[in-house]
């Protein structure tokens, strides 16, 4: 079985974009010192396509064994698909064993189907700094700093707990100098703008406004109207004591016919209500009427 078979079709649309930007980080130059490092570890030599002469995993096996020995006991020299595979597979488990973070290991797909060749170099590049780290010469990557684990006695512990940390402030040499009291406006002063600088920070600026010289003549009771003068309009001056007619009078007016509050008020028109007619003494005429009307009234 060829590894043909493995192999991916082209990609297209946002998987061919992902792929060219992650081909656009691949580094040559530090391909090339990769090449260096892995062929002076090993002593053996890199074929001219770099990632091509990793993909069956054999160099990988015996660069980890020269960092650490016994890493991979069996390396397959076949050229089965498999076995390839199964040589990544053993120097990814090696590595990581060795100290190579996991986040920094490149999956075998990467390799063998030629998907990121840059998580490749940069798993390389992770596994040379990690050697570097240990004591080996190597000419790349970074030494990674050597862990200090530090460890306290339980009452210094306790004695921490009652101490605040200065990453939560703190109020030492702190005072309320040139502090006012609440509400009270302070002055901003600066010098380059030629302010005089304020001789109490009590006084009150007069873009706060000003009451000095003010008082109430002309001022009229509240909810009194005032009005409006304009000589330029052709307005007559009013006296402000006088009420508009707009808004009604009680001239002449009085309380004749006015009724108790509440008593109910008669309406009279006399085209529906009779002319009453009273009696005059000494007419029989009429005081028969009037007799007759109260009996009809008893009745």
């Amino acid at each position: 079985m060829s590894a043909t078979h493995f192999n991916r079709g082209p990609a297209y649309g946002m998987s061919a974009e992902v792929k060219n930007k992650l081909a656009q980080k691949y580094d040559p130059q530090r391909e090339h010192e990769l090449r260096q490092w892995i062929e002076e570890v090993t002593g053996k030599r890199i074929g001219d396509s770099f990632m091509e002469s990793l993909k069956d995993g054999v160099i990988l096996c015996e660069l980890i064994n020269k960092l650490q020995p016994g890493s991979v006991r069996k390396i397959n020299e076949s050229t089965q698909n498999w076995h390839q595979l199964e040589n990544i597979g053993n120097f990814i488990k090696a590595i990581t064993r060795y100290g190579v973070k996991p986040h920094d290991i490149f999956e075998a797909n990467d390799l063998f189907e030629n998907t990121n060749h840059t998580q490749v170099q940069s798993t390389l590049i992770a596994l040379a700094s990690m050697a570097k780290t240990k004591g080996n010469k190597v000419n790349m990557g970074v030494k990674y700093a050597e862990k200090h684990q530090r460890k306290f006695l339980p009452e210094k512990l306790k004695e921490g707990r009652n101490i605040i940390g200065l990453q939560m402030g703190t109020n030492k040499f702190a005072s309320q100098q040139g502090m006012t009291a609440y509400g009270t406006r302070r002055h901003l002063y600066d010098p380059k703008l030629g302010t005089d600088q304020p001789l109490d920070q009590a006084t009150i600026s007069l873009q706060m406004g000003t009451n000095k010289g003010a008082s109430q003549a002309g001022m009229t009771a509240p909810g009194t109207k005032r009005q409006i003068f304009e000589p330029t309009l052709g307005m007559e001056h009013c006296d402000t004591q006088n009420i508009s007619l707009q808004m009604g009078s009680n001239k002449g007016a009085s309380q004749q016919g006015m009724t108790v509050y509440g008593l109910p008020r008669q309406v009279y028109d006399s085209k529906y209500c009779l002319t009453p007619t009273y009696p005059i003494i000494g007419d029989e005429e009429d005081q028969y009427n009037h007799s007759h009307h109260n009996f009809y009234n008893s009745e």
